[in-house]
């Protein structure tokens, strides 16, 4: 027999629980989103293409991440953000998870 008590409750445990999995989700993102940008980063000061170092991040970020590469000088800089998939119903734009890399390029020593 459903009581009053526990209609009520329900869907605020519902609620706790959906945004607590939508927290974990983002955590996960987070800290991909850092592997993807440290691993583009690491690929673009051994002097790889531009190519090879958004796919490095890509493959390394979360699915749908967006990743842009800058250089300036002798520093790379590898961006990834992702937005969030289970949360993105409820705060589209104030989440999501990011991450930015910088590194030196390498001095080429010219033997190829």
């Amino acid at each position: 027999m459903a009581t009053a008590e526990f209609a009520v409750v329900l869907p605020a445990v519902v609620l706790v629980l959906a945004l607590s999995l939508g927290a974990l989700g983002l955590a996960w993102d987070q800290i991909r989103c850092v592997d993807a940008a440290r691993a583009g980063a690491r690929a673009a000061s051994r002097g790889d293409t531009a190519q090879a170092v958004i796919l490095v991040a890509s493959r390394a970020a979360p699915s749908g991440a967006e990743v842009s590469m800058s250089a300036t000088g002798d520093l790379v800089r590898v961006s990834v953000v992702s937005r969030p998939h289970v949360a993105a119903t409820l705060l589209p734009t104030l989440l999501r998870a990011s991450s930015t890399a910088t590194a030196v390029l390498e001095p080429s020593d010219g033997q190829g």
